[in-house]
């Protein structure tokens, strides 16, 4: 368990967040207070999102998104 002042942990909370990962990390406060920094994984990705029924077909998605395509056209690049 590494333990750290307040100040120490504002400075280098990049590099405590890290030392989470592995071990408890401790940030004590000038008055007493301390708290305590734990890591927890998340249990599935936030791209792990239910499916929808719907009768349409590839074809009928594909036609969609070219005609909001038209409606919308990219800007030319020019170099």
């Amino acid at each position: 368990m590494k333990v750290y002042t307040y100040s120490e942990a504002r400075q280098r909370l990049a590099n405590i967040l890290n030392i989470a990962r592995t071990e408890e990390v401790v940030i004590k406060r000038r008055g007493g207070e301390t708290f305590s920094i734990i890591f927890r994984k998340s249990s599935k990705s936030p791209f792990d999102v239910t499916g929808i029924k719907t009768k349409a077909t590839t074809n009928d998605i594909l036609d969609a998104v070219k005609k909001s395509r038209e409606r919308f056209p990219e800007p030319d690049v020019q170099d």
